[in-house]
């Protein structure tokens, strides 16, 4: 049998994601339209989120959710690998970087296959972390624009101008990275259309598992990874 599910993510990792998207669209409606409020659909949003002042409130204690719920992610993180001892299974290693040249060699058809990847493929982990350190940098760059008094006492005034055009284009930035990447990714892409379902059941096909990641499917069967690539070739 190879089409019974396989069980990725927690309820907790489930909740986290929902949560994390919906902090992250909020973000996005109301730091856009200040970024480009000469726009008729900025002007329409800031009008009917009660103006300027209202829009600037909902981004900051949003902005408070999204550090409250980053550093949980963080921390739970952390914590996990080191008390827990739990593989680091997002961290890249040099295999992400052999599998990512092994596949531009597989898309230009000099590979019969593509690469076997693990848990994460290197795609996932390099959006992982451009979407985590640049929420980092969102964090520190919105606090010292939310309190720019206390924090000129510390650092030279030069800091406030900059995190400005930090803190937009970042924005902009992660924007996109989410829009043109992960939401193909998730919904748009042939193998996975019409959506991702794991955003709300945790699970996948074991066929999938067997395309994407083959080298996690052969460790938790307990078969040698020449057995599963031979499965995959069927």
């Amino acid at each position: 049998m190879t089409d019974h599910k396989i069980k990725r993510f927690s309820t907790y990792r489930i909740a986290e994601h929902w949560v994390h998207m919906a902090i992250f669209i909020v973000l996005v409606v109301t730091g856009l339209s200040q970024k480009f409020h000469s726009l008729d659909v900025s002007m329409w949003l800031i009008f009917h989120l009660g103006g300027i002042d209202y829009v600037r409130l909902i981004h900051r204690y949003a902005g408070m959710v999204f550090l409250v719920i980053t550093a949980l992610h963080i921390i739970a993180g952390i914590v996990c690998v080191a008390a827990k001892k739990w593989p680091p299974s997002m961290v890249i290693n040099k295999k992400d970087f052999s599998d990512a040249i092994h596949n531009i060699r597989y898309y230009l058809g000099v590979e019969t296959q593509p690469a076997a990847c693990d848990r994460y493929s290197y795609k996932q982990k390099f959006e992982y972390w451009g979407v985590l350190i640049g929420s980092v940098i969102m964090i520190f760059s919105g606090l010292i624009l939310w309190f720019p008094v206390f924090v000129t006492r510390l650092l030279p005034g030069e800091i406030i101008p900059a995190s400005k055009v930090l803190h937009t284009n970042q924005g902009f930035l992660m924007f996109l990275i989410i829009a043109l990447w992960h939401i193909y990714n998730s919904i748009f892409s042939p193998e996975i259309f019409p959506i991702d379902k794991s955003i709300f059941t945790g699970s996948i096909s074991r066929d999938r598992m067997l395309r994407e990641h083959p080298v996690e499917l052969a460790r938790m069967e307990g078969r040698p990874i020449a057995m599963i690539d031979a499965m995959h070739d069927k």
